[in-house]
C-alpha cells in the first residue's frame, strides 16, 4: 500500500493539482471542497478500475507480482470491480479496520474483497 501511494501522488499531481492549479490561475476560482473530494474519488477509481480490468494488476500489485481474481481464479467483473473500489474506501478510513480483516479471515482476505468476492492472489511467474 506505502507503494501503491507514492505511485498515486504521480496520478494525482497530473490528473487533479495540475488542472486545479490552472483553473485557479487563470479564472481566480477555487471549486468546493465536496467538488475537489467527487474529482479525487473519480480520478482514484479510474485508475484503480482501469487497471484492475486491464489485467487484474496496478502498477504497484505487478511489482508485488500480486493479482486480483475472483475466488474461482475467474477475472472479477466490472460491478465487482467498482463494489471493491467503493468498499475499500470505508474499509481504509475506518482506521483500517477493513484492512485489520485479514488478520482474522480464513482465507486473509480484506474486508472489501470478502464482500466484492474479489481475493487477492500471488501470480505465478
Amino acid at each position: 500500500m506505502a507503494y501503491e501511494s507514492l505511485l498515486l501522488v504521480g496520478v494525482l499531481s497530473i490528473s487533479f493539482f495540475l488542472p486545479h492549479l490552472a483553473l485557479g490561475m487563470t479564472i481566480e476560482i477555487a471549486l468546493p471542497g465536496w467538488v475537489l473530494w467527487a474529482h479525487v474519488f473519480i480520478v482514484l477509481g479510474a485508475y484503480f478500475v482501469w487497471y484492475w480490468r486491464r489485467g487484474g494488476q496496478t502498477l504497484a500489485m505487478q511489482t508485488w507480482r500480486i493479482r486480483l481474481s475472483t475466488p474461482s481464479g475467474a477475472e472479477p467483473s466490472m460491478t465487482q470491480l467498482a463494489l471493491r473500489y467503493f468498499l475499500a474506501w470505508p474499509s481504509v478510513i475506518c482506521l483500517g479496520s477493513g484492512l485489520f480483516w485479514a488478520f482474522f479471515d480464513r482465507d486473509r482476505q480484506y474486508l472489501h474483497d470478502r464482500l466484492a468476492g474479489t481475493r487477492l492472489v500471488l501470480k505465478r511467474r
